[in-house]
C-alpha cells in the first residue's frame, strides 16, 4: 500500500512501515508543511494515498466532506512501539480493502 505521514505522525512509523514493504511519503517531504489539512487529504487522494494522522478532530471533520483515498486515525499511545503495533494490527485486520475510503482508528 501507499501511505502519505501527516506532519504529526512519529517519523520512526515510516520506518515500520517501509520494512514491511509499504511505500510510504512524509508530508514535509511532498508538501509545504503549512499546508491546509484539506489540501493535504486532496494530494492523498489523487495519488490515492491513506493518510495516517494523528489530528483527530480536523480529519474526521473533512472526512465528511472531501473525498480520500482513506484515512487512518493514529491515537497516542505510552510509547512510540505501542503506537506502532496498533498501527500493524489495524493493517493486518482490515486489509487494503478495509482501509480504502474508511476512517480507521489504529
Amino acid at each position: 500500500m501507499k501511505f502519505l505521514l501527516d506532519h504529526d505522525v512519529p517519523v520512526d512509523v515510516s520506518y515500520s512501515l517501509r520494512q514491511l514493504g509499504h511505500d510510504v511519503f512524509r508530508l514535509p517531504e511532498v508538501l509545504d508543511p503549512a499546508t491546509r489539512d484539506e489540501e493535504a487529504l486532496k494530494f492523498a487522494r489523487r495519488r490515492e494515498l491513506v493518510l495516517i494522522t494523528c489530528n483527530r478532530d480536523d480529519f474526521l471533520q473533512l472526512a465528511r466532506s472531501v473525498s480520500h483515498a482513506g484515512i487512518i486515525v493514529l491515537i497516542r499511545r505510552r510509547t512510540r512501539a505501542a503506537e506502532r503495533a496498533a498501527l500493524i494490527r489495524l493493517l493486518d485486520k482490515a486489509g487494503e480493502a478495509g482501509l480504502r475510503s474508511n476512517v480507521n482508528f489504529a
